[in-house]
């Protein structure tokens, strides 16, 4: 409220004074007054008031320029209102805009009584301006997503003071428990909104297989996809990703579908989840944090766990800051200011000393696994690692070569143990049996968090020390190439070079002869199987004797 003359600044602060009939939207007398405010000003009036008729609020400017921050609204979820309304004044003859009603659906009030001043917006009295009401229109939610909200016909004050507001607000409320109720299908599992950024020379076909990715990635974590919103930008903005529009957008998309949480299909940085939180009001997680809690459902062994944990560790460390009063000094108030540890610090710390833990666990876990396999390669039977993107098929796979019965699902990361199996194929030229082992290893992604390679490479070292791959690959899948791409990338960034790959694709039952016709153009030597159908298996084996011949003389 700079630029006020203190005149005006008091007859601001004597607004907080005034208290209404609980059952009455406004008065006359009241909304008359904050036309000679607003008309004195020169400027549009908001003023916030709670169902008890008390001022909570005043703001010089649009609903849109004054509206509450999400964190200081009450938080009674997707079938309540927030319990206040918004009285606003406007200097121009006409309804309430997108933009005000935008803000009033963000914020979730309890309705918006727009105060149209007549003319403009003043007349001259003794030398002096006052200002009077014209018009009013009141505006509130309606629980429809093709109709967000509803305005009044223009009606003058006596009329609207009329109007019942408790019953108005009872009404909305059980309205909307009612579709709320009908909505909700689990409480236990989030309702979420996929947000995409485009930039770069990413092509439209890639970008819209990396949001169905994010989409399954929140499906196999226990979420419900309500919506999926996108937008193109040269390059993200550095303090909230997308442009303030699209935020907005965001943020109404949310209330008005009940969502519960926003996933972003990329990495963000701490100070990216905090201002995104703080304008939409909704809680925000990108990529990786649900990779990560994909990782904490599927792990079931010791080990898997004991690396779940540590990059969830690694992952929240930087993240800490910022988290509000719950990271202020730890008393707070007289007598703990200066030094002494945070709530933060203590966190941090303690969270340090846990993951130094933990690496030292993954080490001897490391240590335990060169022994196995130690003990595998003195024994002179090769070894092979199944590598290839989630959900491409590798357990079953594994399964249906071995007759084994490891667990396998249509999920992402259904498996996160390194999981071995022996082979025997009988070689029709000498009748004799020779012996593999086959080792089932986590499934690649794009972009795989740096935190995760970390904290699994006492299982991604079953991949360097093998002495041969087998790359399976979904043919079924529409984005198969840039699959290949991705795990390829992953595989050479890997400190220790892998040893020769064998290229298998899968699924062949649910791929048409044009996508094999491609296949085969582009990939001469690799291996099309079936493993639902066991279909190729013979020659798949076969090829892996081969392999595995081949990596032994090198």
């Amino acid at each position: 409220m700079r630029g006020l003359k203190p005149n005006q600044l008091k007859q601001l602060q004597r607004l907080y004074h005034q208290r209404l009939p609980g059952d009455r939207v406004t008065t006359p007398e009241f909304a008359q007054r904050l036309a000679a405010i607003s008309t004195d000003l020169g400027q549009p009036l908001c003023v916030y008031l709670n169902r008890r008729g008390q001022v909570i609020r005043v703001g010089v400017g649009t609903p849109q320029q004054t509206r509450i921050p999400p964190v200081e609204l009450p938080r009674y979820g997707a079938e309540r209102l927030c319990g206040i309304r918004c009285i606003a004044t406007r200097l121009k003859h006409e309804p309430p805009s997108t933009s005000d009603l935008t803000a009033m659906a963000m914020q979730r009030l309890d309705s918006l009584v727009a105060v149209t001043l007549s003319g403009d917006g003043f007349e001259r009295r003794g030398g002096g301006a006052t200002g009077y009401v014209d018009e009013v229109y009141l505006a509130h939610l309606v629980p429809h997503p093709e109709a967000r909200w509803t305005v009044s016909d223009p009606m003058s004050l006596d009329t609207l003071a009329q109007q019942d507001f408790v019953s108005l607000t009872d009404a909305l409320e059980e309205e909307f428990r009612r579709v709320f109720v009908a909505q909700q299908v689990d409480a236990d599992h989030d309702r979420v909104i996929v947000v995409g950024l485009m930039t770069g020379n990413v092509s439209k076909t890639q970008f819209r297989y990396g949001l169905m990715e994010v989409r399954r990635l929140v499906e196999t974590a226990g979420g419900e996809v309500l919506a999926t919103l996108h937008q193109r930008r040269d390059r993200p903005h550095p303090q909230t990703v997308l442009g303030a529009g699209k935020i907005q957008e965001i943020a109404l998309e949310a209330q008005t579908l009940g969502a519960t949480l926003v996933v972003f299909d990329r990495d963000l940085s701490p100070a990216q989840v905090r201002n995104l939180e703080a304008q939409m009001g909704v809680r925000v997680v990108d990529r990786t944090e649900v990779i990560l809690d994909i990782f904490a459902q599927r792990a079931r062994t010791g080990a898997g766990k004991l690396q779940v944990e540590l990059a969830q560790l690694e992952y929240q460390l930087p993240r800490l800051t910022g988290r509000g009063q719950a990271m202020s000094r730890l008393g707070g108030g007289i007598g703990t200011r200066g030094p002494g540890e945070t709530k933060l610090e203590t966190e941090r710390r303690a969270i340090q000393r846990r993951i130094s833990r933990l690496q030292r666990e993954v080490n001897q876990l490391q240590a335990h696994r060169d022994r196995l396999r130690q003990r595998r390669q003195q024994s002179d039977i090769p070894s092979i690692a199944v590598v290839g993107y989630t959900n491409a098929g590798k357990s079953t796979l594994l399964n249906a070569l071995t007759n084994s019965e490891i667990y396998a699902a249509d999920q992402l990361f259904a498996t996160l143990d390194p999981t071995t199996r022996r082979l025997s194929v009988l070689d029709s030229d000498t009748q004799e049996q020779t012996q593999l082992v086959l080792t089932d290893t986590v499934g690649f992604i794009r972009d795989l968090p740096e935190s995760l390679v970390d904290a699994f490479r006492a299982t991604l070292e079953e991949v360097t020390e093998a002495d041969a791959l087998l790359h399976v690959v979904d043919l079924s899948h529409p984005a198969w190439q840039s699959q290949i791409r991705s795990v390829m990338r992953i595989l050479g960034e890997m400190p220790v070079t892998p040893g020769p790959i064998l290229l298998a694709f899968n699924k062949l039952d649910r791929v048409d002869s044009e996508a094999l016709a491609i296949a085969k153009e582009e990939f001469p030597n690799a291996v099309f199987v079936s493993a639902q159908d066991r279909i190729g298996l013979e020659t798949l084996r076969k090829q892996l004797i081969e392999l595995a011949s081949y990596a032994l003389c090198q």
